[in-house]
């Protein structure tokens, strides 16, 4: 409509940026290669941040690629939510209608929370991982739309972006990994201040080696003189371009703005203010045109031009006059949909905006206000309701602003954005007190908080109450990830309690802080959940003490298993039943469930969780059925029923994949891990590990993976990596509040690798702190894998006098915990056979009888790994005793196959040896003499030389290098030279770990095999 009125103030040529364009454009080349590119440009307002990307995109479009641009919005203190995402993916809705559909089919409801024209948004489900599923959702629609075209995303003025905006972006920079994708950000540096909300975005992208940054610096001289050439179509005068460069310092914004100010005249005498340098072509415009310049700056980046004809206050032909002396002076644009007009730049706006009186601007907003309730069509619906909120807010009208920030508030809860709902509930909260008190008599609770109680009656008839909208901020809070604050909110609430005492509700805050402060490990929770309870005491039946009795249950499981928590889970049950509240009883029988197995009634326990696995998928409860699956395979793995587990949590995790619940599908795939790992499917095993890593967005399941990946390196012979994943593993749980199912597997990993490093007095250590620890009801599946690798170092230790010293009480200490643990399926009653054997062995007392028991309890289990190491020790005392040498050789050869299998290199290492010091093949083509000659030396097997067999005796002994070269009679130098050599030969890191493989595989110690004989004891 008014194309053709601008005056040329804008460059054609363009003028420098010719390495960040190439970086640019080899993005777009990297792209083509299915090589997802995120690219961030930085640079102060004005420095041509938008003409590069323009540029870009044009060159993008000529190489046939599909590009969408989306800017975020600036309305009052937040902006839109996730404004710049659904303008960008509403480019992509008009251009590949079929093929956008394709990418989201099947999750349109979820995804209409970004893109409202896929359809209605549903109002739930809410959790902590609702984000977490629309992000992941996302990114997945995303990478289908760019599997077979090139697709280029930019989202510009980051800097105003909302924080699901930002929380979106990050997730996508961090997880794109296929697709011809180039994501393009655009951000205004000299606004990111260090308080700013951006700055720990740009620090942490900056750590990711897949972003580029681009940091654009203001033009010098020769550039500006280029820039001036375009403009005004002929080499400028060189003291015109002096006075231009020293004006403008290289902003080519404010070239542009100084040039255009000697074409249209502005008054002679300019202020060197920048401001002033913004608002004087605005202020020789015509009254009316600089009307509607002011108008449009209150109403948002862009205003749509119907609402801008409802609130100027012209007539249209007025209007449309108004608009073209400000198009036509290069102050305003059409937008890109044609459908309204926004500044060319941000900066005049800025300016015009700052420039308003305070009565003028609230004038200005409440005309904004009163034409979108007037008339609701005038802007797009999924706007309308954030809009009319701040446009009512910045009116200074708190009557109308309280109904309509609330009202906002919902609809971005509807959308996911918790961050954006709890700013909004903030300010709510602050326009409280300023609403008149018949507006606030008037305000229902529009969407209730799990299960807080409304209004503690009819919430049709009873007003909101500031404690209401503490409670809706509290849970925003934490569904956004904001944990610090929601426990601030929960601590004014309590406040607020105790000056007017609402037992329920402040058991409900009670509760709710439990749980803040034991995700942030500030306690374990019990304290609030104890004064919960007694809050609750004597109350009438309500939602609220069902879920205090339902956490009180579920603390004691994960705690403090026992009769006692069985009774509080029961009791939760039978309350939750008695009011009615299905989920909250559902979610009880599952602890009563995993509580009756732990006690000793398995077959009632497992009923109990499948029950409530059918019930809760009937009812479409994602979360509840997925926290049945993840506790009902846990229970059959600690039944020794490791198929049938891996068999369930598939299942379970095949189901919580579509709603994108990332957590409790990460808990299903690190129960996979485990039981895989039983199985003896360790690659599968590792894979599962490592998804539980990729989708898992809480620190318990990811912990529990890093621990995954230590055990199959430790099994492996991998000390370094074993290590490496255990510190993991730490770092995930932090230093507090570890449950036992958690720490425990912990001390199991670290005796572990002290006992593969030789550090017997580590073993000990740890082994006593886990003792000290305790092994709680229901926890024996953790302890007895931990006393055996224990019983283990001890036996193949000694010999070694170091270790030799305490081996008595360390001993006595093993059998005294072994005492106390049950062994309630055929599983563990091997494991403790197996400790047993191992004891004796340690103690050199064990017989082929003992371990020929250990190898027939462990053979039916479905244990690979602990079946060849019961094999081994079978093997070994058979030869030890002269027995027959032909079962030896078949066990040893079992085991060495399984061994090769897994990858379990040092259990291969140790079988391997065993073989050529008893001349016995390994497999069905070697024969004795191709294993080792009559007289082969086991050192020598290894390859050591004569001087490197002496080293090593000494090295086992635990001897330094200078006491190695006196008793030698070699310089220090040349003792460390060898240890060197026999660290390389033998596979190892340290001399630590040599010495113990030196003693585990007896090179020097007491049992020999001679040729035709059984090996003796020396």
């Amino acid at each position: 409509m008014l194309g053709g009125v601008e005056s040329r103030t804008v460059s054609p040529v363009f003028v420098g940026r010719a390495d960040e364009l190439a970086v640019l454009t080899d993005a777009l080349g990297r792209a083509a290669g299915r090589e997802p590119q995120a690219l961030l440009i930085g640079g102060e307002a004005g420095v041509g941040k938008t003409r590069l990307t323009e540029e870009f995109l044009g060159e993008a479009a000529r190489s046939g690629a599909v590009v969408a641009v989306g800017g975020c919005v600036e309305i009052g203190a937040e902006g839109l939510p996730f404004a710049p995402f659904s303008t960008a993916l509403r480019t992509l809705h008009r251009l590949l209608p079929g093929e956008l559909a394709a990418a989201a089919a099947g999750q349109e409801d979820e995804l209409a929370r970004i893109l409202p024209e896929l359809g209605d948004t549903p109002r739930g489900p809410h959790d902590e991982e609702s984000t977490a599923r629309l992000f992941e959702l996302t990114s997945r629609m995303l990478e289908l739309l760019a599997s077979d075209r090139t697709l280029v995303l930019v989202l510009e003025d980051l800097h105003w972006a909302d924080t699901s905006t930002r929380h979106l972006l990050s997730y996508l920079f961090r997880t794109l990994t296929s697709g011809r994708l180039v994501l393009v950000a655009t951000y205004r540096a000299d606004d990111v201040h260090r308080r700013h909300p951006l700055r720990p975005l740009l620090a942490e992208l900056d750590r990711l080696r897949t972003v580029q940054r681009i940091e654009l610096a203001r033009f010098n001289r020769a550039e500006v003189r280029r820039q001036l050439a375009g403009i005004l179509a002929q080499e400028p005068d060189e003291a015109f371009v002096d006075s231009v460069f020293d004006r403008s310092d290289g902003n080519a914004f404010f070239v542009e703005e100084l040039v255009a100010c000697r074409e249209s005249a502005c008054p002679a005498g300019l202020t060197e203010s920048l401001r002033d340098l913004l608002l004087v072509r605005v202020e020789v415009l015509p009254d009316d045109a600089q009307r509607v310049v002011r108008t449009v700056a209150e109403g948002g980046s862009t205003v749509e031009y119907a609402l801008l004809l409802a609130v100027a206050g012209l007539g249209e032909d007025e209007l449309i006059e108004a608009l073209r002396a400000a198009v036509g002076a290069n102050i305003l644009l059409a937008s890109t949909d044609g459908d309204g007009y926004r500044f060319r730049h941000s900066l005049v706006r800025e300016a015009v905006s700052d420039d308003l009186l305070p009565g003028e601007r609230a004038r200005v907003n409440r005309r904004y206000a009163e034409a979108l309730e007037a008339d609701d069509t005038l802007i797009r619906a999924e706007e309308r309701v954030i809009r009319l909120a701040s446009y009512w807010y910045y009116a200074n009208d708190p009557a109308r602003a309280l109904p309509a920030v609330l009202a906002a508030s919902v609809a971005a809860r509807r959308r996911h954005a918790y961050s954006e709902q709890l700013r909004l509930l903030e300010r709510a909260l602050d326009l409280w007190e300023s609403a008149p008190e018949k507006v606030r008599e008037n305000l229902r609770p529009a969407d209730c908080t799990e299960v807080y109680p409304p209004c503690g009656c009819d919430p049709a008839t009873t007003p909101l109450r500031r404690l209401d909208l503490l409670a809706e901020a509290a849970v925003a809070a934490r569904f956004g990830g904001e944990r610090e604050r929601a426990l601030k909110i929960t601590k004014t609430a309590l406040r607020l309690l105790e000056e007017d005492p609402d037992p329920l509700r402040a058991a409900w805050f009670w509760t709710e802080r439990s749980r803040l402060v034991s995700s942030l490990a500030r306690g374990d929770g019990w304290a609030e959940l104890a004064k919960a309870q007694e809050l609750v005491k004597g109350l009438p039946p309500s939602q609220v003490h069902a879920e205090v009795l339902v956490r009180a249950a579920g603390w004691g499981m994960l705690h403090s298993p026992g009769p006692d928590n069985l009774d509080a889970a029961e009791r939760a049950v039978a309350y939750a039943r008695m009011i009615g509240a299905e989920e909250i009883e559902l979610n009880a029988r599952i602890t009563v469930g995993a509580l009756l197995t732990d006690s000793g009634d398995p077959e009632r326990g497992l009923a109990e969780m499948h029950a409530v696995k059918e019930r809760a998928a009937r009812l479409g409860l994602g979360m509840l059925t997925g926290r049945a699956h993840i506790n009902l395979s846990s229970q059959l793995e600690g039944m020794g029923r490791s198929r049938e587990a891996v068999e369930l949590a598939a299942q379970g995790a095949d189901l919580v994949r579509k709603p994108r619940l990332l957590d409790t599908e990460a808990w299903l795939c690190g129960n996979m891990a485990e039981s895989l790992y039983s199985l003896g499917r360790w690659d599968e095993a590792a894979e599962a590990a490592r998804r539980t890593l990729r989708v898992g967005q809480s620190a318990a399941p990811r912990g529990s993976a890093s621990a995954r990946l230590s055990y199959l390196a430790l099994a492996r012979g991998e000390l370094t990596e074993a290590a490496a994943q255990l510190a993991a593993a730490h770092t995930h749980f932090g230093t507090h509040d570890i449950q036992p199912q958690h720490r425990i597997p912990l001390f199991r990993l670290a005796v572990g690798i002290a006992a593969g490093e030789g550090r017997i007095a580590d073993v000990r250590a740890e082994t006593t702190a886990a003792i000290d620890y305790g092994f709680p009801l229901g926890h024996h599946r953790y302890a007895w894998p931990l006393l055996l690798a224990s019983a283990s170092a001890e036996a193949d230790t000694r010999g070694l006098p170091v270790a030799d010293a305490g081996r008595g009480p360390a001993l006595a200490a093993l059998r005294a915990a072994a005492r106390t643990l049950a062994a309630p399926a055929p599983v563990w009653t091997a494991h403790a056979e197996f400790l047993r054997a191992e004891l004796l062995r340690a103690e050199s007392r064990d017989t082929v009888a003992d371990w020929a028991g250990v190898e027939e309890a462990v053979r039916p289990l479905e244990r690979p790994y602990l079946l060849a190491r019961a094999r081994h020790r079978l093997a070994e005392a058979v030869l030890s005793t002269g027995g027959d040498r032909e079962p030896a050789a078949a066990l040893l050869r079992e085991a060495y196959a399984t061994a090769g299998r897994l990858g379990a290199r040092r259990l291969r290492e140790d079988l391997s040896l065993l073989a050529r010091r008893a001349r016995l093949p390994l497999t069905g083509t070697d024969t004795p003499a191709a294993e080792a000659a009559p007289d082969t030396d086991p050192v020598e097997a290894l390859g050591l030389t004569s001087r490197e067999r002496d080293v090593l005796r000494l090295v086992a002994a635990g001897h330094s290098n200078r006491r190695i070269a006196e008793e030698l009679f070699i310089s220090p130098k040349t003792a460390s030279v060898h240890v060197s050599n026999i660290l390389a030969k033998l596979g190892v890191a340290g001399r630590g770990e040599a010495a113990a493989l030196a003693h585990r595989l007896r090179l020097f110690g007491p049992v020999t095999v001679e040729a035709g004989a059984p090996p003796r004891r020396v």
